[in-house]
């Protein structure tokens, strides 16, 4: 098998960031990848990162793609240079995996994917919802027809909705046709989000979200404190069919009489040490079942056979000449849901089709705001931007407070 020559770009302050993760778990991919280097401006954090390794450390992404030439570049850098690095990493030559969301708007998106057509490479988004051993599952389940035909869906996200809509639509299998959003910002106790910034408001999102066959999501973003306590408001959705319902957590498969309920059950065995997932498995008659076929290099965790399947998956896409089994395209559907919700709302909670068409006032004020950050638009001087000093705070956050 072909070893892809990857690189890291951003490898997070934090040790048990999402980049450190994505480090095990391409250390454990041996046959796909090997890491030729990793790249943080933060000198403690690259070495922590590199600790008990031979791999190159960079502090410039310039001296990074100039010394050591990779063939993929992983990006985990924050939200508002992932146009930033795809473009330059385009630019050398290397494919390329960015963190979600697609793209603060729509145009940087598709700015990113026009510049790996013309260089000829690969772009991944890396979402992962869609690619958790249960959501596998419970396409699997779906696929059977044990919930006959779909009718409904509901939908409850905190932050981050881009996710929930992306496994909703997977399970649907179907694409989101119309829009209608109520949206609104309530007052708060003054808190510090995500990105460090001081609030006194939270902001909510409601919406009903109407796919292909009349199948209708049910959408509530609630207004709430981040972080919020490990109680109360839920994320995650559900799916019904004339024959049954599919939750987080189980199956119900309705009768004349009575309902019966199944629970969403996996099996973990020990590989050299580890406690390694095996199978999920929902025991109807007969049993439906996934199986992990990452368990052999101990990978295990929900979120992390989902890194490996980006990963595998990317690998094989580049090696053969496919498509990447996501993609900017599909990252596209998943976030333009959740940009027609709030332009729905801001036309006064009216219907809006789907795909959009011109740039929704909320990607104006996103774009605006980049540049007065910045001082550069992303799709015409990337290059100027390599220097810029990008923080947690994303563009999104002032308009929007999504993550």
């Amino acid at each position: 098998m072909q070893r892809l020559r990857i690189a890291v770009i951003g490898v997070g302050a934090d040790p048990g960031s999402r980049a450190r993760q994505y480090l095990s778990t391409i250390a454990r991919l041996t046959d796909h990848y090997e890491l030729v280097a990793i790249c943080d401006r933060d000198e403690r954090a690259l070495a922590e990162a590199s600790a008990g390794a031979s791999t190159a450390c960079f502090q410039d992404i310039r001296s990074l793609f100039a010394s050591a030439a990779p063939e993929v570049a992983l990006s985990m850098t924050p939200k508002d240079s992932h146009g930033v690095i795809a473009a330059t990493a385009a630019r050398h030559g290397a494919h390329v995996i960015t963190e979600i969301p697609v793209g603060l708007t729509r145009r940087y998106a598709r700015a990113v994917a026009q510049t790996c057509e013309e260089h000829g490479v690969l772009w991944e988004v890396a979402e992962q919802v869609w690619l958790w051993p249960r959501e596998r599952l419970k396409r699997k389940i779906i696929e059977a027809g044990l919930l006959g035909e779909l009718t409904h869906s509901r939908l409850w996200y905190l932050t981050g909705q881009y996710h929930g809509f992306n496994g909703v639509r997977t399970l649907l299998g179907r694409e989101a046709k119309r829009v209608l959003g109520y949206c609104g910002e309530a007052p708060a106790l003054p808190y510090e989000a995500y990105g460090g910034e001081r609030e006194t408001t939270v902001m909510w999102d409601h919406a009903v979200v109407e796919f292909e066959g009349g199948i209708v999501c049910l959408f509530e973003k609630p207004p709430r404190v981040f972080p919020s306590p490990a109680q109360g408001f839920a994320t995650g959705w559900h799916i019904e069919g004339t024959r049954g319902y599919l939750d987080q957590s189980q199956l119900v498969l309705y009768s004349e009489k009575t309902s019966q309920a199944f629970d969403l059950q996996e099996r973990f065995v020990d590989v050299d040490g580890d406690d390694v997932l095996d199978v999920a498995r929902v025991d109807t008659n007969p049993p439906v079942t996934w199986e992990n076929p990452y368990r052999k290099w101990r990978i295990g965790s929900a979120d992390d056979v989902a890194k490996a399947s980006i990963l595998v998956s990317f690998h094989g896409a580049i090696t053969s000449g496919s498509r990447p089994q996501y993609g900017h395209e599909n990252a596209l559907k998943d976030w333009e849901i959740c940009l027609a919700v709030r332009e729905s709302a801001r036309r006064g909670n009216t219907w809006v089709d789907l795909p959009l068409g011109e740039p929704t006032e909320l990607e104006r004020k996103i774009e605006a705001e980049f540049v007065r950050r910045y001082g550069h638009d992303p799709t015409e001087e990337p290059e100027k931007l390599l220097d810029a000093n990008f923080t947690r705070a994303a563009t999104l956050w002032p308009f929007a407070h999504w993550l």
